[in-house]
């Protein structure tokens, strides 16, 4: 059922790209991205899941013969749909795990399975550049955001770097108070008083807490704080990992590299907390508890 919402959903957003392709191009070289439902972050994650879920039921003969023709195009439609969408976070995680996945179709000695995936890997991106506008208009967006990182006032009006900033006055912080932090409640008035003392280009309005999971930890509890975090957090990927358990570990990747760009379990929209323990969740009660798919997976 979430694979084929996917499809629907990016399906309905590349319809209304198409509808306003001139208007939509131009946004993204303007640091916007297409409307979708959830924010684009978010579902260009749940995207990267669902090519996930669509390439294993192909890769493990889960689907019957004549709905794999259907699974098969709707995947390799989300794959396009990725770099249609180009959204920072969606692209890094798929291409990691396409990466990873084709480390793991090595050491299986599934050599042509390896080449396909190493050459989609290389493929897409060149293809992308040249076929799809918001890709080549993201690119030199992103280019020009990096070239303004030295600017202290571009964080005022560049996501990207405002998003370095918060990393260095998370960084302060964190080494002024290494080992319980500062407190979740006094973060906000604690990274106020680092911005004017530090950076006073920039405005209070674009101040930021640290757009990143583990530093936002680091700077709210603290180091020990921090551990803790990881060591409960990860324990059923450490847990999962003498089992069969492909979803989980591709749900892991997806949601630690959404924690390097992203403090999502604490942000006030709670989309990304349903996101990220929901699809943890489900495989490990299906460790738990074996069901047909799981055994399937297994033979």
């Amino acid at each position: 059922m979430f694979y084929y919402l996917v499809v629907l959903s990016a399906l309905g957003s590349t319809a209304y790209y198409l509808l306003h392709t001139t208007k939509i191009n131009q946004l993204y070289y303007q640091s916007q991205i297409m409307p979708t439902v959830p924010d684009y972050i978010r579902f260009s994650l749940m995207v990267t899941l669902a090519v996930a879920i669509g390439g294993l039921f192909l890769s493990n003969n889960v689907v019957k013969r004549g709905h794999r023709i259907t699974v098969f195009l709707a995947t390799a439609f989300l794959i396009l749909y990725l770099y249609l969408l180009s959204v920072r976070s969606g692209f890094i995680a798929f291409n990691m795990l396409d990466f990873v996945t084709l480390l793991w179709y090595m050491a299986k000695r599934r050599y042509f399975r390896a080449l396909c995936t190493g050459g989609l890997l290389l493929m897409l991106p060149f293809l992308s550049f040249w076929c799809f506008p918001t890709f080549y208009n993201k690119y030199y967006n992103t280019k020009d955001d990096v070239g303004r990182v030295e600017e202290v006032s571009s964080a005022n009006n560049f996501s990207l770097v405002g998003r370095v900033y918060s990393y260095k006055v998370g960084l302060q912080l964190a080494q002024a108070h290494p080992f319980v932090g500062v407190g979740k409640a006094d973060m906000e008035d604690e990274i106020t008083t680092y911005y004017k003392a530090d950076f006073p280009d920039i405005k209070p309005s674009a101040y930021l807490l640290p757009h990143n999971q583990f530093l936002y930890g680091l700077v709210a509890f603290g180091g020990l704080g921090l551990l803790i975090f990881i060591g409960c957090f990860y324990y059923p990927l450490y847990w999962s990992l003498t089992k069969t358990a492909p979803l989980l570990m591709a749900q892991y990747l997806i949601i630690s590299l959404y924690f390097l760009a992203e403090y999502s379990l604490d942000q006030k929209n709670k989309t990304g907390l349903l996101f990220a323990l929901l699809f943890l969740l489900l495989p490990v009660n299906d460790l738990m508890s074996p069901g047909p798919f799981r055994s399937r997976l297994e033979t």
